[in-house]
């Protein structure tokens, strides 16, 4: 079948960005016929277009402030009338229904007025639109013969391609058009009914049914392996999940160095995470290797606490990933490439200095995130998958008041103790359990991690703090299940260590440290990271 020639079209648009331009091409070039609605009908008018107002197209005046001015059968049957049809086209006739060959349509801005802050249910109700989906969904099914456009952006493309094919488009180019239709319109009614759902059925975390709709932002070279392919999927967020997220990874921005890869995303996102569990009172810096922290330290000034965190494992900060919960100076920058000649794969940070940025383009393959800020601790919801399902779980957010912490042994621990183990407690949570970390000075000297038993990783902890073990303190994620942990600990000279209690052999555990004079601090939580 020929392409259809567009010979009338209906325009009704929330975002009218370049509409005036689009029209006069239509109108001028190609003699199209153009209707349109309310505000867009007078910014066409007032720009010299010729118009019909929809009312006088219908003979029905908008109504009820707008909610009634396109349901009407003149509209919805020219768009939907099949043309190869007979009987479709004599019923057009005895009702008086003109074809509309194309509908150039965008929708209220639901989400934009539910994310504004203090909208009333009232105010968001009326920004739910329904007769331009109704219009688009109408015009997508019938792409046989009507062509709809719903991005301000494809305006020119669209002129183009009819110049180039005598006032009409493809078929391809309307399938194109009309499956972006029913991704929008899909995307819409789920904002809606998220947005609702919590309003109506209160602030439900897991709902009976959860609608994850996720938007492509980039192709990877490929995923862990060469061989794998992979790709990165930004989530549009609404409501709740929108709360607190303006400075997510997903939004952050890079000022140079190649396209991140899939264990990128994954290092910068643990790393992250980890750093924002220090606030942004003192510089903090958190360096990532294969997801696990192999420093981390909070200090007074950004260079030291990056040093001390490097100086953790300097090994295997070799291509890792920095994160910062600060601005990142010269200073920092020419300790990482000049003086440390570290070889990094991603930094991230609120922010930078143009000095710094300056020096790291001497590092060209580096990745240089900027996120603009810090969201709160941890996010509203996490999900992993397994086959054939997705896990979905709050955030290991709780707000913890250590005076409720519990001293189970002989020995108190200091106030200067008490201190360095709530630094430890906080750098344990980003470490894949069994977990263990021994920290001295608000820096990591010891990181265990990922062993199956809790026992090996106190062992690779003490090994890797070697004598600066002597005199510090030690974090272990989940309760210790015998003392021979706590006993790796004690030989190596830690003297407080901060964990949840509650094994049924705590008392073997309080018994090992009454011996050795150690101070044991119960938390009541864990922070185990699977």
């Amino acid at each position: 079948m020929e392409d259809p020639r567009i010979r009338r079209a209906i325009i009704s648009l929330t975002d009218k960005t370049g509409v005036v331009e689009f029209a006069r091409s239509l109108s001028e070039e190609f003699d199209v016929e153009i209707i349109s609605t309310g505000g867009t009908a007078r910014v066409l008018q007032d720009a010299g277009i010729p118009v019909t107002p929809i009312e006088e197209y219908t003979g029905f005046p908008e109504m009820m402030d707008g909610r009634v001015k396109t349901l009407h059968p003149r509209v919805h049957g020219g768009l939907l009338a099949r043309r190869d049809l007979e009987s479709h086209m004599q019923d057009a006739r005895e009702n008086g229904i003109d074809m509309i060959d194309m509908i150039v349509v965008n929708l209220y801005a639901f989400e934009a007025t539910v994310a504004k802050t203090g909208v009333t249910f009232e105010e968001a109700i009326e920004h739910i639109d329904i007769g331009g989906p109704s219009m688009l969904r109408s015009a997508a099914k019938n792409f046989a013969s009507v062509a709809v456009v719903t991005d301000p952006t494809s305006y020119l493309d669209i002129l183009r391609e009819m110049r180039e094919n005598k006032g009409a488009l493809s078929l391809r180019t309307r399938k194109q058009l009309a499956l972006e239709v029913f991704r929008i319109t899909s995307a819409y009614d789920n904002a809606i009914f998220t947005w609702m759902d919590s309003k109506i059925n209160g602030d439900e975390r897991f709902q009976p049914e959860k609608r994850l709709f996720l938007s492509k932002a980039a192709d990877l070279r490929y995923g862990e392996n060469p061989h794998q392919h992979a790709a990165f999927y930004r989530m549009p967020l609404v409501g709740k999940e929108a709360e607190g997220s303006k400075f997510m990874l997903a939004n952050a921005r890079k000022f140079q160095g190649k396209p991140l890869s899939y264990t990128n995303y994954l290092d910068l996102d643990a790393a992250w995470a980890a750093v924002r569990e220090f606030g942004s009172d003192r510089p903090a810096c958190v360096i990532v290797k294969h997801l696990t922290p192999c420093g981390i330290a909070v200090a007074e000034d950004a260079v030291t606490a990056y040093q001390h965190a490097f100086e953790c494992d300097s090994v295997s900060a070799f291509g890792g990933v920095m994160a910062f919960n600060c601005e990142v100076n010269r200073a920092v920058a020419e300790r990482v490439i000049h003086e440390n000649k570290q070889f990094i794969e991603a930094v991230i940070a609120p922010g930078y200095t143009d000095a710094a940025l300056e020096v790291f383009t001497e590092k060209p393959n580096a990745r240089i995130i900027m996120t603009g800020g810090m969201n709160p601790v941890g996010r509203r919801t996490e999900y992993r998958t397994v086959e054939g399902g997705i896990l979905a779980q709050d955030f290991d957010v709780v707000a913890e008041e250590p005076e409720n912490f519990t001293v189970p042994t002989k020995r108190k621990p200091s106030a200067e103790e008490k201190a360095e183990m709530l630094f430890a407690w906080k750098a344990v949570k980003a470490v894949k359990s069994n977990a263990i970390v021994i920290t001295k000075d608000n820096r990591t000297v010891g990181i265990g991690a990922g062993q199956p038993n809790r026992v090996n990783s106190a062992v690779i902890a003490c090994k890797q703090a070697g004598a600066a073990a002597k005199g510090a303190v030690a974090a272990s994620d989940a309760f210790m299940p015998f003392p021979d942990s706590l006993e790796a600990l004690i030989e190596a000279g830690v003297t407080a260590v901060i964990q949840p209690g509650g094994s049924i052999r705590d008392d073997l555990c309080i018994e090992a440290a009454d011996k050795a004079g150690v101070a044991l601090w119960f938390t009541g939580y864990r922070h185990f990271r699977h």
